[in-house]
């Protein structure tokens, strides 16, 4: 079942009814279901689909062959372009067919390192045939830092030639829900949080099994979908993963600033700052400065932006032995479910912001927020570090949002420090937020009611 992705779906589709040539350029972390949004998009549309397989340029090259053969009953069964050059002669001759064909090359980094010409040879075509026909071409990659700098930066042979770009994301929350109609809210959430919201780890999820039973088969069974999962992507992903692996075990472990990550994994500084830049180009890591502040801050802090790596990193990777040796469940129990509110208070923070983009909460807002960020930093009041969950300023008008993820009700003391704390500012115009899991105490709504700029807002409503 095909969920989700309406937007880029409804953008190649418009792309495909203008009749012109098209280059449009798919790219996102693995697992995000680029290549689904593909296929479904080719649904009941004549074209060409090739998966790049890591290997010698021979073996895709044979793959290509095999591709346009399975379409064109004209090729004998046997056949095989001899070279590159004969393959992309042989989609002139398509392209000038007049026909509405699209052809889509997966996983195009592995294409190009078998046989490294072949973006140039890409851009001759599209110069001198492609971009006056009616062809449809699709590149498409997991290697966000190839697709980015080797396929639409502008040292890159095709550089300007794209007509489109797509980056793919993770689902937010309320995408993700569509996948897990028959849990409970709180339930979808915390599937949310353990997956980062990663079409493929949500498909695998279980429906007859309970929401504990499911964490425990996918992250805490040897055997389980998820129990090695980012060893895997790593690998994939990075020359040498295992100092990565203990900058995301620091940062989930706690340590924040670029000093306390490279002192907790023994790393020199300079050399633990480029290999965050690597992680945060991945996704899996973001840089976060105080909303408000200077991009040159010195107040920057590191966290984990992937729910999945969170999860794993805190509960799974310091636990792999005794998970290996049967005790997965138990660790379960007894360390990961007291646990877990705690992890989800990350989680609900994104889902927050994610429902104030939600068109018709959006529309309502004091201000139309470009980005809604964290604040932190000195009361000078009390002489102690404050912290605001959820902050977007626009000249002089300021929101602030608070977010709670906890089984008791959240009450009056919790609204009336997110509005000390936003006295901190001098902002004209301010609007409030508060997030509660549970709903609120009655003294908590009467603050509320009493001052006109605060909204509670309860999971149920979300």
């Amino acid at each position: 079942m095909f969920v989700g992705r309406e937007r880029e779906l409804s953008k190649l589709n418009g792309m495909y009814q203008s009749g012109s040539f098209e280059f449009a350029v798919v790219y996102g972390r693995r697992r995000v279901g680029k290549t689904t949004l593909i296929r479904e998009f080719m649904k009941d549309k004549q074209g060409y689909y090739y998966m790049s397989v890591e290997g010698a340029k021979k073996e895709n090259l044979a793959g290509l062959s095999r591709a346009f053969l399975s379409q064109e009953d004209s090729l004998q069964e046997t056949f095989e372009f001899k070279d590159y050059e004969s393959m992309l002669g042989h989609l002139d001759t398509l392209a000038k067919s007049g026909k509405r064909l699209i052809v889509a090359i997966d996983e195009y980094p592995y294409l190009a390192v078998s046989y490294p010409v072949i973006s140039s040879m890409l851009q001759s075509h599209i110069d001198n045939c492609w971009k006056d026909s009616s062809l449809f071409f699709i590149l498409c990659g997991s290697s966000m830092s190839f697709m980015e700098e080797q396929v639409l930066g502008y040292k890159s042979p095709l550089y300007g030639r794209r007509t489109a770009q797509f980056k793919i994301q993770p689902f937010t929350f309320f995408e993700a829900r569509q996948m897990l109609c028959g849990y409970q809210k709180e339930e979808q959430a915390v599937f949310y949080g353990v997956t980062g919201g990663i079409p493929e780890y949500l498909s695998h999820i279980q429906g007859d099994v309970s929401v504990h039973e499911n964490i425990k088969q996918l992250f805490f069974d040897e055997s389980g979908r998820l129990f090695e999962e980012p060893l895997n992507l790593m690998k994939q992903e990075l020359k040498e993963p295992m100092t990565y692996h203990s900058i995301i075990s620091a940062i989930a472990g706690g340590a924040s600033r670029l000093n306390e990550i490279a002192t907790k994994t023994g790393l020199e500084t300079s050399g633990c700052s480029n290999q965050l830049v690597s992680l945060i180009s991945l996704g899996i890591v973001k840089k976060e400065i105080p909303i408000a502040e200077p991009e040159t801050s010195r107040r920057t802090i590191y966290r984990l932006a992937d729910g999945m790596y969170l999860f794993w990193y805190r509960f799974v990777r310091p636990n792999t032995s005794a998970i290996i040796r049967g005790a997965g469940a138990q660790i379960y129990e007894s360390l990961v479910l007291p646990q877990l509110n705690d992890f989800m208070g990350q989680i609900f923070e994104e889902i927050c912001i994610q429902y104030l983009f939600q068109p018709s909460v959006y529309a309502d807002l004091l201000f139309p927020a470009g980005k809604i960020g964290r604040w932190w930093g000195n009361n000078p009041k009390t002489r102690r570090q404050e912290e605001i969950d959820l902050m977007a300023v626009c000249e002089d008008q300021a929101l602030f949002g608070e977010c709670k993820w906890r089984n008791e009700k959240t009450d009056a003391a919790v609204v009336k420090c997110l509005l000390e704390r936003g006295d901190l500012f001098a902002y004209r115009k301010k609007q409030f937020f508060v997030f509660s899991k549970s709903g609120f105490s009655q003294d908590a709504i009467d603050v509320s009611q009493g001052c006109g700029n605060v909204r509670l807002v309860d999971f149920d409503e979300m």
